[in-house]
């Protein structure tokens, strides 16, 4: 057998193309993308950080993990217990609350994202001690049995409202769709908000 022959100092044929052809391509990226890359997102944390949210038409300030939800936020460090942690996954709408008029699960929302945005929560929709039309009608329909769900429900409910004038029952159906109601108490739930619809 032919005896393998040392190689010398420096690079093979290999060798040399690849680092060519990777220091050309990282040349070509680099000089292009330089200029036009824009800065990018302050990082935040993981330390807490101060912040204001605006709750029920109060700045309400804080400091939280960049991490902390919006419900966590409003549960545990502003003592705003209306919206309740049920499957803390999105999925049954026990936390739900307003932000600038939208629903949206609390515990899917980082309270950071909701910082310069109006959240209103079921304390919010009363004046003072007088409830608001649609929780007076909960009351009325007794559309609630254990209670857990009918935060989310009344906040679901009220959005509906006010994005529909006259709902009809297939609307309301469709609207508080996101929500789960475990004692089974959705006809009560659909009427109290008709109950509202046609008293305005």
């Amino acid at each position: 057998m032919p005896k393998k022959q040392k190689r010398g100092k420096g690079f093979s044929r290999r060798e040399f193309l690849t680092a060519g052809a990777a220091a050309a391509g990282g040349a070509a990226i680099g000089g292009r993308t330089a200029e036009a890359r824009p800065a990018g997102p302050k990082t935040l944390g993981p330390k807490k950080v101060a912040v204001t949210l605006n709750v029920n038409g109060k700045d309400r300030e804080l400091e939280i993990e960049p991490r902390v939800t919006l419900l966590r936020a409003l549960r545990n460090h502003l003592d705003v217990t209306g919206p309740k942690q049920a499957c803390d996954r999105g999925a049954c709408g026990g936390c739900s609350v307003l932000v600038d008029g939208l629903l949206v699960n609390a515990c899917m929302m980082l309270a950071l994202d909701a910082v310069g945005r109006k959240i209103v929560t079921p304390e919010g929709l009363m004046e003072g001690d007088k409830m608001a039309p649609i929780q007076e009608a909960f009351c009325a329909h007794d559309a609630l049995q254990c209670g857990f769900c009918t935060p989310g429900f009344v906040m679901a409910c009220q959005w509906t409202l006010n994005r529909r004038k006259s709902p009809t029952l297939a609307e309301i159906k469709k609207d508080l769709s996101g929500n789960i109601c475990r004692c089974g108490t959705y006809n009560r739930i659909f009427q109290a908000v008709q109950t509202v619809a046609k008293k305005r």
